[in-house]
């Protein structure tokens, strides 16, 4: 009789601890937005992106258009902002000013082992609604690669993670304020 008694009140603490668990949960929530964006949405509403113009002595003709959709899609993706053809509350607008191989980690023999890509967007972000938050800056990012493989190889996938983290760094400084 004293082994029942004692399971009955195991019972009804352990239901008693799982009732007062699941009421502190449902009363108790917490939000986080892991896209970083602080935006005030009830004044700005909209964003224009112009097409990014490819100004560096050496082009590579798909660098500028592809860096341009990639970050559209990101606005798009991770805000609730419309796109404007023009007069955005935010607008971006730049060029593409650098695109350079260089030799990297030189060996003993004078030949280098590996070669490093590295771009460089200029950008001039304006802010119509807080025009203290204007800026124009560079971002630039690089990858390296084998020097015994050949640019035009690896020139695709290295350009997607550039442009990739690029387009991080000009979100990040636009809407994330990080």
């Amino acid at each position: 009789m004293r082994v029942k008694f004692v399971n009955i009140r195991l019972s009804a603490i352990r239901w008693a601890l799982f009732s007062c668990l699941a009421a502190v949960l449902v009363a108790c929530s917490i939000s986080y937005k892991f896209n970083g964006a602080s935006i005030d949405y009830t004044k700005i509403k909209s964003i224009t992106i112009r097409d990014f113009t490819n100004q560096a002595p050496y082009v590579n003709p798909t660098l500028a258009p592809q860096f341009t959709e990639e970050l559209k899609d990101i606005y798009i993706r991770q805000t609730r902002l419309e796109m404007a053809p023009a007069n955005g509350d935010l607008e971006l607008e730049g060029e593409v000013t650098g695109y350079d191989f260089a030799p990297m980690a030189v060996k003993e023999d004078a030949i280098a082992s590996q070669t490093r890509l590295t771009v460089t967007i200029r950008v001039r972000y304006y802010n119509r609604v807080n025009p203290d938050e204007d800026f124009e800056q560079s971002f630039s990012a690089y990858r390296e690669f084998d020097s015994n493989m050949m640019p035009q190889q690896v020139e695709g996938s290295l350009c997607e993670e550039i442009i990739e983290e690029i387009v991080d760094q000009i979100y990040n400084a636009t809407v994330a304020n990080w």
